[in-house]
Order: structure tokens, then sequence, then C-alpha cells
């Protein structure tokens, strides 16, 4: 008999606490990026019992530090990794703090199909018990699945696969930090073993056909603006200086606008500005509103500020006008 033919797996190596080390075992912060995509690689032999594993390094950060150059870079990478038929999945290594961020982003312009599985640590590579070494196993194990196949890009944690639309990291330092607060995950891993149960059905890459990115060499900024009580205008005042061509309002509640917050959405708008309404809250979709229309703004409904803003500022990068908007963020 025949075995069939090993999947070939790609890792793209970005830095983030999974490649971070310490000044001892115990510390579990204030540690620093140090070891590159191939170290992390070799502390893992099981992982060429699922697949022939081919790495790069594209950059080593903190995921702090992650900028919409670096965004770029991963996407033009996988993109071109995911045309090779050679290529039969890629998992990407990233920072927690943002990782849901580049998730989100390359859900919205990598093509449906081969899988792409987003996984980092909570806990530094020198740590006594780093998570990191397990969730690259796992997210290997999950990228050469037939299974992983048609999901859109996926974040492995803790034993669980999200969608990249869906999850949020929720907690600051526990090893289950990632969450899907109203859709649960898609599946788990369990004793080596992949378990799916379902399959993300709100993706706005498909409602679109993805965003294609191929002449874009830069993205147009987007700022994030929390709302909170006695908030005034003049950190929309400053962010219209600074040419910002969107904003994202983390509002109260089910997106609520305090009075500052409306003054100062109004100043932007008035200046060619896009804002949309998203909420501080973590949990729900933001209703739409009459108070859109008669402002101009936009509700960013099942997306959280800090993927509002990216997909805000994809559509504007791609010339998008505020009816195309609304209807992306509805999708």
């Amino acid at each position: 008999m025949i075995s069939p033919p090993r999947p070939r797996i790609l890792v793209l190596g970005t830095g983030g606490t999974i490649a971070a080390t310490a000044q001892h075992a115990t510390m579990l912060a204030d540690y620093t990026v140090t070891e590159n995509i191939d170290s992390l690689l070799t502390a893992i032999p099981e992982l060429h019992t699922l697949a022939d594993i081919e790495c790069q390094q594209l950059c080593n950060v903190d995921s702090r530090d992650m900028s919409n150059m670096l965004l770029l870079l991963i996407a033009v990478h996988a993109r071109d990794a995911l045309r090779r038929p050679d290529i039969d999945g890629i998992v990407i290594t990233h920072g927690t703090d943002t990782l849901e961020e580049t998730a989100y982003f390359l859900d919205l312009v990598l093509p449906l199909g081969k899988p792409v599985v987003l996984t980092g640590a909570m806990r530094p590579a020198s740590a006594l018990s780093p998570d990191g070494p397990l969730n690259v196993y796992n997210a290997v194990l999950l990228a050469s699945s037939p299974l992983a196949h048609q999901q859109g890009v996926m974040v492995l944690m803790n034993d669980q696969v999200h969608a990249a639309r869906f999850v949020t990291k929720a907690h600051t330092t526990q090893p289950d930090a990632f969450r899907s607060a109203d859709h649960g995950c898609l599946g788990l891993i369990a004793n080596g073993q992949l378990h799916m149960a379902q399959t993300p059905l709100a993706r706005t890459g498909q409602a679109t056909g993805y965003f294609d990115i191929p002449a874009l060499n830069s993205l147009p900024l987007v700022d994030i603006i929390y709302d909170h009580q006695n908030s005034g205008q003049h950190l929309y005042t400053a962010s219209v200086a600074a040419g910002a061509r969107g904003i994202i309002i983390a509002g109260t509640g089910n997106g609520s606008l305090s009075t500052g917050a409306v003054a100062g959405a109004t100043y932007a708008v008035h200046h060619g500005v896009m804002c949309a309404r998203a909420s501080r809250v973590g949990a729900g979709l933001v209703s739409a509103s009459t108070q859109d229309s008669d402002l101009g703004l936009i509700c960013a409904a099942a997306l959280n500020p800090q993927k509002a803003r990216i997909l805000l500022m994809l559509a504007l990068a791609l010339g998008h006008n505020i009816q195309q908007i609304r209807y992306l963020f509805q999708a």
C-alpha cells in the first residue's frame, strides 16, 4: 500500500512572547524577544511526526510593535505561499497582545481554502511551564488536517480552535486568555486529536470575495478613541489634525456615545473622516441607530474596536464609500 504524501506546512515567525526569554524561569513578565523561529522549532522535534516543515522568519517583534507595513509583509508572504502547490497550510507564530488583529486582517485579505493558523504563547519560552511548544505543535496538527480547509483564518491557543473574526484576548495573563464570547470555539484538540464542531458562517471575506491587496503598499491612518464619562472633543480634533482618515469610537454599552463623543464625531465627519461606533464592553453586537444616519456614522455591529479598525482601514485603502463600508460591517 502506498502511503499518502505527508503535508508540507510553512511556519512563519514574527516574534512575540512565544519567542521571548526572561531573566529566570519564574519570571512571566518583563521578558524580551530573543529567539528565532529555527530555535523554536528545534525545541519541538515532534513536529516532524505531523508534517514536513518549512520555516521563514519575517520579523521578530513584540506584537505591540506590529505595524501596518508588517501586516502587509505577512499578508504578501502568506498569499504567495498559499499559491504554491507544495504548501498545504501555514502556521504563523505571533505575540498575543495584537494577535487577533493580525488574524482578522489576514482573514480579510487571504483567499478561502488552505488552512492559515495563528498561534502564540502567554508564557515566555524560558518559563517553568511554557505553553508555546504545545500551541505550535497543535497549530501544525490543525494546519495539516483536511478538516481545517475552507474555515478561514484560525487561531489555535490552549487546545482551542477559534475563528479569526470572533476571537479576542480576554485575559491579561492566563493561558486560556483567548475566547470567542458569543460564538464559541470552532473545535478543540484533545489527546492529539482534532475535533471540529462548527464552521464560521459570518465572514466578511466570504461576503466580499476577500480584499485583494497586491497594489497596496500602505494603509491609511485609522485611530481608536475610547469614550468615557466627561469626555471631550479634543482627541477627535487631534486625530483629524494628524491626518486620520477614519476613527473607531469605543463607545459605552451598546455603542452609546457621550455628548463629547457626539461633538467629536460630528467634527471629524465634517472634515471628511469616517467614524464608526463600536463598544468597549467586549461582547455583544452594537445595534444600528437612527443616530448613525443623522450623524453620518457607521455601526460596527459584531466587531470590537480593534477589529473594526482593521476593516475600516482596508475599506478606506480600497476606496469604498460609506454605503459600501456600512454593508461590509453588516456582512
